[in-house]
């Protein structure tokens, strides 16, 4: 499917007070830093408090290094993006698969929302389109969701921070204890 993601009902200054984490894949560094710049351009035309990135080597890493960040409390929501470009083996749908179910597993497991922003494309052309070219930025378009899921979350705690819904219980779960 081609096309822009929905614009979502954030308003302005919607993430004033919030801190956000990036997480983006060096491989395909050149795409992966265009998604970058947008999304953190999005992050602070909003307001957030703290847009902190966090460089691992490849889409696979990226849930790895998004659990730990979850892990610490210390972030509002997760922005996972990265580049992954089809090649002659079947090396695309293992990595791409496993990024896509690391990362929703790291959003369910933590109570953070965690969003999807990597790219998978058939060609390099397809990926550079969609990293600020014709079809728009898919930085851009997974730090606008991150908002929405954020003002989301607080709306259905009830309250105008983020509380922890799974953390420290979710840990002793998986310590046995």
């Amino acid at each position: 499917m081609t096309g822009r993601a929905p614009a979502p009902p954030v308003p302005s200054g919607g993430a004033r007070g919030r801190r956000f984490a990036i997480v983006a894949s060096r491989f395909h560094e050149a795409i992966t830093t265009r998604l970058v710049e947008g999304a953190c351009r999005i992050l602070k035309r909003h307001g957030a408090a703290d847009v902190s990135v966090v460089w691992v080597p490849g889409a696979f890493e990226i849930p790895q290094a998004a659990a730990r960040l979850a892990a610490r409390g210390k972030v509002d929501a997760l922005v996972c993006l990265g580049c992954v470009i089809r090649g002659e083996t079947p090396h695309f749908e293992y990595v791409a698969g496993e990024a896509a179910r690391g990362i929703a597993e790291v959003g369910r497991a933590w109570g953070v929302p965690a969003v999807f922003g990597v790219i998978t494309a058939e060609t390099e052309a397809q990926a550079v389109a969609r990293a600020g070219g014709v079809v728009g930025n898919r930085g851009e378009e997974a730090a606008l969701a991150a908002l929405e899921m954020v003002r989301l979350f607080a709306s259905l705690d009830g309250v105008g921070r983020r509380r922890r819904i799974a953390g420290r219980g979710q840990r002793e779960r998986r310590r046995g204890g």
